[in-house]
């Protein structure tokens, strides 16, 4: 029994020591895609520093070289105070790149002010922010229609909590967006859990985050999503969703365990 014991003690505590590893020093990057246009993401980074204001992030970027940033949402959290890292992060993306950014639910949560100094934030980068606006870019001699997406904030949390929240369809998508333009549509989509409607609205690839790779992953799979439902469909890495490619970002911060936080590399 002792024996038992003392081996249940010694798991624990390496068990302990990896989830404190993974989650102050561990920094991965994704690459998947084989198109011509290097495209990072870079998302849910919350309040993770990474060697303090992001620089290890920074770093990891610049190494990559890409054409084009994306930022797909909750560059900070809803209670946060001192939006400095995210600024430095944004301001030292932009010397490297073109970035645009998105809002993630907890820039858009009506909890707190964080919106308001979130965007005021933004508005002092060079960073584009898109709120269901759409930018013709080229990029690597490609014209590419990049289209951001803000869903309304009860589809994520409602009445103070997260059951009946509301859906996203294909006419909502259009209520939101309008029609598709022609050509290469890249959207950027915090939530990845409605990539049906995205696909049937013209996306060609979506890029998103927001799951945090279900937070705890067992055998290749995401426990947990934010709303509090297990084993979300869609949680890391890249899905084929009709005729659309739906990239998903584990992000950078939030407690994790077997989900190292990770820049994601997809080649347009």
């Amino acid at each position: 029994m002792k024996i038992i014991i003392l081996i249940v003690v010694i798991l624990a505590a390496a068990l302990l020591v990896y989830a404190v590893i993974e989650n102050t020093l561990m920094l991965k990057v994704s690459r998947y895609g084989s198109g011509n246009i290097r495209a990072v993401q870079i998302s849910d980074l919350h309040k993770r520093r990474f060697g303090g204001k992001g620089k290890r992030v920074i770093e990891a970027v610049k190494e990559l070289s890409p054409h084009v940033i994306f930022v797909t949402g909750d560059l900070v959290s809803r209670r946060e105070k001192d939006l400095s890292t995210a600024e430095n992060v944004l301001n030292e993306l932009c010397k490297i790149s073109h970035v645009y950014i998105i809002l993630g639910n907890h820039e858009q949560s009506p909890e707190t002010d964080i919106e308001k100094r979130f965007l005021e934030m933004v508005k002092s980068t060079e960073a584009v922010l898109l709120r269901n606006e759409r930018k013709r870019i080229t990029l690597q001699h490609r014209d590419i229609n990049l289209i951001g997406l803000e869903l309304p904030y009860s589809v994520y949390k409602k009445n103070g909590g997260y059951s009946d929240l509301d859906k996203v369809d294909k006419e909502a998508m259009i209520r939101l967006l309008g029609y598709p333009p022609e050509g290469e549509n890249v959207l950027l989509a915090h939530n990845p859990l409605f990539a049906e409607a995205y696909a049937e609205w013209g996306a060609d690839v979506t890029f998103s985050g927001h799951v945090h790779g279900g937070s705890v992953r067992l055998f290749g799979k995401g426990l947990l999503s934010p709303e509090r439902k297990f084993f979300p469909k869609y949680d890391k890495g890249v899905y084929t969703v009709g005729n659309m490619k739906l990239v998903v970002s584990a992000g950078l911060g939030k407690p994790r365990l077997f989900d190292p936080p990770e820049i994601v590399v997809y080649q347009l």
